[in-house]
């Protein structure tokens, strides 16, 4: 078992510190991507013939995917420090190829500059797969807060980027080339996120007192992965035999999956639904209306906002929902949404539209931080990191299903790809 020294003596204190750490790393695991989306207005201007939000969308899911299925095989025996420090550092890379090409390119369009965003896409979906289980886990033995904090920056990334794109877009709206260069100048505040979420959990996350406590508790229970982490705060780990004794106490990652299928099965389900509908359909299928082409920006602002207040109610033990049944039943009946959506789009007016699509965001963020709040309680160190990395699949598994489906919203229109 590894035994960490260290003492606590008193209240462990940091703990709004840690809080607005987990808030900025959020952020920076999809203020990117979430751009992106938001660029959509660009992209299809640039892109015309290739449904450049469905496509990437769907490009990244794979990789990240294959990446988080990897990862949370062999998370027992992967340092946290490393992997996040490496998902991050991709993340940002990314986002500088992303403003490099278009740059080199003068945004141009065409299959060449098309197929390079494509890869540096799926560099996202690893960067993504190493952040979010390596967060989740890192975070899943920590206080709930921490985790609650870390999905609220990442629902508050898509609302910022929205923000960040309805500026610009209204700022350099009657320039020439203003769409172009309020798309590079939202790209470029996303990189200085990406950046920021680089150096605040190199140098400043693991000194924080609370985060050195949780960190030397789950090493105590048998938590190797935090060696490094402790490390850099300056605290001494120990190998003792007692390891062998510890792993065979351990829950393996398939009980501890059987005994959490029903929150598994939720989590999935939620965002096979939400990502059935966004981002591709509220650009492609919702028509024209009133809004004209500020529409699927409004759109998709709506769910980013609704999304951030949702990831909020859960702080009050009142409203926060512990029902496993309740929240199973709950992911099922989001299902009936389709329906609506197409029923709202063929027929319905833009205001019946915003409120179903805030409906959508404020039943994700809901049930996204229940679920990843209630998960790891009862569970030891090394046993929550497990389960931190098993969420982050059952997420990553529904994304990527429910992008797929996605594309049955285009069987029958007369465009072609």
């Amino acid at each position: 078992m590894v035994i960490a020294k260290v003492e606590v003596s008193g209240r462990v204190e940091g703990k709004p510190q840690a809080m607005v750490v987990c808030f900025i790393l959020g952020l920076g695991s999809l203020i990117t991507l979430n751009n992106m989306w938001t660029m959509g207005d660009y992209y299809y201007k640039v892109f015309p013939k290739y449904h450049p939000v469905r496509v990437l969308t769907i490009v990244y899911q794979p990789f990240a995917l294959v990446a988080t299925l990897i990862l949370a095989h062999y998370e027992a025996n992967i340092s946290t420090r490393m992997r996040n420090l490496t998902g991050y550092t991709i993340f940002f890379t990314s986002s500088m190829l992303v403003l490099t090409l278009d740059i080199a390119t003068s945004g141009a369009g065409g299959i060449g500059p098309y197929i390079g965003l494509c890869t540096i896409y799926a560099s996202f979906g690893i960067a993504h797969a190493f952040v979010q289980g390596g967060i989740s886990g890192d975070l899943s033995y920590m206080c709930p807060k921490f985790i609650q904090s870390f999905i609220g920056g990442i629902t508050a990334s898509g609302a910022i980027a929205c923000a960040i794109r309805l500026f610009t877009k209204y700022y350099f709206e009657k320039s020439k080339n203003g769409l172009r260069k309020g798309a590079l100048l939202s790209l470029a505040i996303s990189t200085f996120f990406e950046l920021l979420s680089v150096l605040v959990y190199a140098f400043y996350f693991p000194k924080l007192s609370i985060v050195k406590y949780y960190r030397s508790k789950a090493s105590s229970e048998g938590a190797t992965t935090v060696a490094a982490d402790l490390a850099v705060a300056g605290i001494q780990t120990n190998q003792q035999v007692e390891c062998d004794l510890n792993e065979q106490e351990r829950l393996g990652a398939k009980k501890l999956f059987l005994q959490n299928i029903d929150h598994a099965f939720a989590l999935f389900l939620t965002y096979v639904l939400t990502l059935s509908i966004l981002p591709g359909f509220l650009y492609e299928d919702t028509g024209l209306h009133r809004l004209g082409e500020w529409y699927p920006l409004v759109l998709i602002t709506v769910y980013n906002i609704t999304d951030l207040i949702s990831s909020y109610i859960p702080i009050f033990k009142c409203l926060k929902w512990e029902s496993r049944k309740g929240l199973l039943i709950t992911s099922l009946s989001r299902f009936l949404l389709i329906p609506a959506f197409y029923v709202t789009a063929k027929y319905g007016d833009q205001g019946w539209m915003i409120l179903l699509v805030s409906y959508l965001g404020l039943s994700n963020g809901y049930l996204t931080v229940c679920i990843y709040t209630l998960v790891p309680k009862g569970y030891k160190g090394p046993e929550q990191n497990t389960l931190g990395n098993l969420l982050a699949l059952w997420m990553l598994s529904g994304i990527l299903v429910g992008v797929s489906l996605g594309w049955l919203w285009t069987l029958g229109k007369s465009e072609k790809f």
